[in-house]
């Protein structure tokens, strides 16, 4: 495998790679020096993560991490009880750290690191990020606007159609949380939450036949859902949203947005994420 890479893109960005890390990171300030702070803490990260990789695909059993994102990890998944190992917060981990290396090096107004779609984020008073939500079909399906002071540092996005296997049928299901590990983790379980198990619509495999080295292991895995009625959506909908209230209401995560075959249900203030009802395509 070759090195860590590194790239200046239009629009002031920094692209930073390495194995099946790939970021894109922007920042409004001494960016300069942001970048540079970046471009050295990326370059042992996946060295690091390998080094602790057996542990980190095994659910928590108190044995100790010694890296930084490692430990990062480990923090995200502890609140939960349902199955889950610290590998369901890798992405945001990695996010969390070199936005940390950035925000320490030099004084910036607004940082965006975004690893795949999980983001961490910084801003400054009186600054703001506006995201938009797209299905996979690339459908609008919605905005979230994240003001400073409002408690979110990380975004993320999980479900049967992202990078990894999801348990359950969520087209997608997206979180707003204090860090980026801790909405990734918690991405992961809702969209798990959002299901209709033994639904003969759906298909599924353990994730071990798909990826032998799976952290998921022996567990069924979604790989198709056909067409459902509004009803059995919603109660599936339903379902993750039942664990995203929990999750709110613990102070795990500030909101999330939940969507299933062209219908969604919101865990949010109004203002933090509005989705109009726009009719897509059912993925694939």
């Amino acid at each position: 495998m070759q090195g860590p890479g590194a790239e200046r893109l239009s629009g002031d960005r920094l692209r930073l790679w390495h194995g099946p890390i790939d970021l894109i990171v922007t920042a409004d300030g001494a960016r300069e020096a942001a970048f540079a702070a970046a471009r050295a803490r990326f370059a042992t990260i996946l060295t690091e993560l390998v080094a602790e990789l057996p542990h980190l695909r095994q659910p928590l059993d108190g044995l100790p991490f010694t890296g930084p994102i490692a430990r990062r990890m480990a923090r995200a998944v502890q609140p939960h009880t349902a199955f889950v190992t610290p590998m369901a917060a890798v992405a945001g981990a990695v996010a969390d750290e070199i936005l940390a290396a950035m925000t320490a090096a030099a004084p910036l107004t607004r940082v965006a690191v975004n690893n795949g779609g999980d983001i961490a984020l910084h801003l400054a008073p009186g600054e703001t990020f506006t995201l938009a939500m797209a299905s996979t079909d690339a459908h609008d399906l919605g905005r979230i606007t994240i003001r400073a002071g409002d408690g979110v540092g990380g975004i993320a996005t999980s479900g049967r159609h992202g990078r990894s296997h999801s348990l359950g049928i969520a087209d997608s299901v997206t979180v707003l949380a204090r860090d980026a590990a801790s909405a990734d983790a918690a991405a992961t379980l809702i969209a798990n939450a959002v299901d209709l198990p033994g639904h003969p619509a759906i298909t599924r495999r353990p994730a071990s036949e798909l990826a032998p080295d799976s952290d998921l292991g022996d567990h069924d895995v979604t790989t198709a859902c056909g067409p459902l009625t509004d009803v059995e959506i919603d109660t599936a909908l339903s379902a993750g949203e039942t664990c995203a209230e929990a999750m709110r209401a613990t102070g795990v995560i500030h909101a999330a947005a939940l969507f299933l075959q062209g219908r969604s249900m919101m865990v949010a203030a109004e203002r933090e994420i509005r989705s109009d009802p726009v009719p897509y395509t059912l993925p694939t």
